[in-house]
């Protein structure tokens, strides 16, 4: 049995740039400290679910936020099909090919044709591609981001992490992937000061573009500062 502070739960929906930032972080922390990872599911389409997409957020931000939706439904058949470990490796290679490359149209990444070459990268069968469709998945989508909810409060994003028997936060929210001799220290912060119980929020909105090349950004760049406003690039009109 794994030691408590090495037991993490990690919320995610794939199409979250800084979920997938933070991810790639953890996955740092887990090769450097053996922590035993849980991937877990939280829908910004459900979390925005009452939200007036049109007044509230740009033009392709809906489409983007029901591509996770129907992404994270293939997570959970995975899961429950072929065990956690295929979910870790098929949101990593999800990641990549969602972030780490050209641009594309967010509402393409709900499709079976950008999901198809995932799955077989992934080790997957290729049927799989039929869970994109099956809203009777999203009940268990939606009751693991209520779990997720219940640790952090509603007025979060993604992604949410919980260490040990309880500890959980929304973040943090990194810009970049620090090297492998600061991703420890960085974690070691980040847990401490999450633990202390009176502790609620340390925050800035300023925040640099994620340096991934879905956002123009190559590696090693850095991203123009863009304020965002309540944790996400809301219009607020």
């Amino acid at each position: 049995m794994p030691a408590a502070d090495t037991q993490v739960r990690f919320w995610f929906d794939p199409v979250c740039p800084f979920a997938w930032l933070t991810s790639e972080w953890v996955r740092t922390v887990q090769r450097e400290r053996g922590l035993d990872v849980e991937w877990r599911f939280i829908s910004l389409r459900l979390l925005n679910k009452d939200v007036d997409y049109d007044a509230q957020f740009p033009p392709d931000y809906e489409a983007g936020h029901t591509a996770g939706l129907r992404l994270l439904r293939v997570c959970a058949r995975v899961r429950d099909e072929h065990g956690p470990e295929a979910v870790a490796r098929l949101y990593e290679v999800l990641g990549h090919r969602i972030h780490d490359a050209e641009p594309t149209g967010r509402e393409t990444r709900g499709t079976a044709a950008f999901l198809a070459p995932a799955l077989e990268e992934a080790g997957l069968p290729a049927d799989l591609v039929e869970a994109l469709e099956e809203e009777s998945r999203d009940g268990q989508v939606q009751a693991e981001t209520d779990e997720a909810l219940a640790l952090t409060g509603k007025d979060v994003g993604t992604p949410i992490i919980a260490v040990g028997d309880g500890v959980g936060f929304f973040g943090p929210v990194i810009s970049r992937v620090p090297a492998p001799e600061d991703a420890v220290r960085l974690w070691d912060h980040v847990v401490g000061l999450a633990s202390f119980p009176g502790f609620a929020e340390l925050k800035r909105s300023l925040r640099e573009r994620p340096q991934l090349r879905s956002f123009g950004v190559e590696p090693q760049g850095a991203g123009a500062e863009e304020d965002w406003h309540g944790g996400s690039r809301r219009q607020h009109r």
